[in-house]
């Protein structure tokens, strides 16, 4: 979709089916909510890339071990990325021919590109094919994001980031509301219908007291988070979730009674597995929905399948036994102080995308595994949250 676009019309007539405003600043104030059934499409980490973006004697001196890493997200990109963006284009035209199914706009949870391009000009490229490519795809609906880790590693990331996204995270609101203030953070709330988001900049160590701030302004029925790390831990990579080094102990602890409190559903990546949960804090409970969108095959199978409590253990860090050993006892012990909050827990390594949908108070989440257009199972968010009282 262009920053320009010949569809306003169409768009304008999106925002005022479902009620959607977009507010990229908490001085912003809400339209008023209604009371609409939508979904929107949930994409994973998808580390959009080209060899020709980076600059690889930098990438020598710098990461040499992440060479091979780039090389495969370039033949990824282009062996099965277009074809995923098609899956979706058809999706969303097809639930849009009708307002009971209508698909308000595409949400993705970060690592948008793969970064590492080693200076400025470079990943502004990257940034700007990235973009190119979205509205090539001309999926006929906004394309949100939260920032990620990838999307500003490099020499001139963080720059680029700003400099590309910023523009369009712009331009995809004004196609919705022209008066909408100018996006100058990855920080920014969204209210549709019944519900708001809150796209938490998880590398900006102003976000959490910008958070607290955005929860207490908070006066939808459902309150989604949208971060980029999990903010409760799954998988073989026990160590990677949000505020995990011991010094932001207190943060964390800030976060989770945060989350509890509004009673949240966390929508995250970056460890690039399907995960859903449910954890308990002293203020009340959330629940946590990650997918990945790193897609290798058209039609894959789910692979190391996690479902119960019985499974939210140490031994998660065995589905991926080739993952710093070294780090066995940290990690178990992550596992050990978490598991007595859990309440739900589901995993499985499985690439595709989701489709959410908020009706009234129901919160369901259906997963689709690759291009499938057939879902793989639904999680039913609003269970999860049940589930913590």
């Amino acid at each position: 979709m262009h920053p320009t676009l010949t569809r306003r019309t169409f768009l304008q007539s999106t925002a005022a089916a479902t009620g959607l405003a977009l507010t990229p600043s908490l001085h912003r104030a809400a339209t008023a909510p209604s009371a609409a059934p939508f979904s929107f499409i949930l994409l994973g980490d998808l580390h959009y890339d080209k060899l020709e973006h980076h600059d690889l004697a930098w990438l020598d001196r710098k990461h040499p071990n992440d060479l091979s890493q780039i090389k495969n997200y370039s033949r990824l990109t282009a062996e099965f990325m277009s074809q995923l963006f098609a899956t979706l284009r058809t999706a969303i035209a097809e639930r849009n021919r009708t307002p009971d199914t209508h698909v308000a706009f595409v949400l993705q949870v970060g690592d948008l590109v793969e970064g590492l391009c080693g200076s400025e000009e470079l990943a502004t490229r990257q940034n700007t094919e990235a973009l190119a490519f979205i509205r090539d795809a001309q999926l006929g609906v906004p394309f949100l994001f939260v920032k990620g880790n990838h999307d500003i590693t490099g020499d001139g990331a963080p720059a680029a980031f700003a400099n590309v996204f910023h523009p369009f995270l712009t331009a995809q609101t004004r196609a919705l509301a022209p008066a909408t203030e100018e996006i100058r953070s990855a920080r920014y709330t969204l209210r549709v219908g019944n519900t708001e988001f809150a796209f938490f900049d998880a590398y900006d160590r102003e976000s959490l007291d910008w958070f607290e701030a955005a929860a207490a302004r908070r006066s939808a029925e459902h309150f989604f988070t949208v971060v980029h790390p999990p903010v409760v831990p799954y998988g073989a990579r026990a160590t990677w979730y949000q505020f995990s080094s011991d010094k932001d102990r207190p943060k964390r602890e800030k976060f989770l009674d945060l989350l509890g409190r509004e009673r949240a559903i966390v929508l995250g990546g970056h460890i690039h597995r399907f995960n859903a949960l449910a954890r308990k804090t002293p203020r009340g409970g959330f629940a946590q929905l990650a997918v990945s969108s790193v897609i290798d095959a058209a039609a894959p199978q789910a692979k190391t399948v996690l479902s119960g409590l019985a499974d939210y253990t140490g031994d998660q860090i065995r589905v991926e036994p080739k993952f710093s050993p070294d780090t066995e006892a940290a990690r178990r012990t992550v596992y050990d102080a978490e598991r007595p909050f859990i309440k739900s827990f589901e995993y499985a390594d499985l690439p595709g995308y989701a489709l959410v949908t908020v009706d009234g108070p129901r919160v369901t989440a259906q997963i689709f595994p690759g291009h499938d257009p057939v879902s793989w199972r639904t999680v039913n968010l609003a269970d999860l949250l049940s589930r913590t009282v």
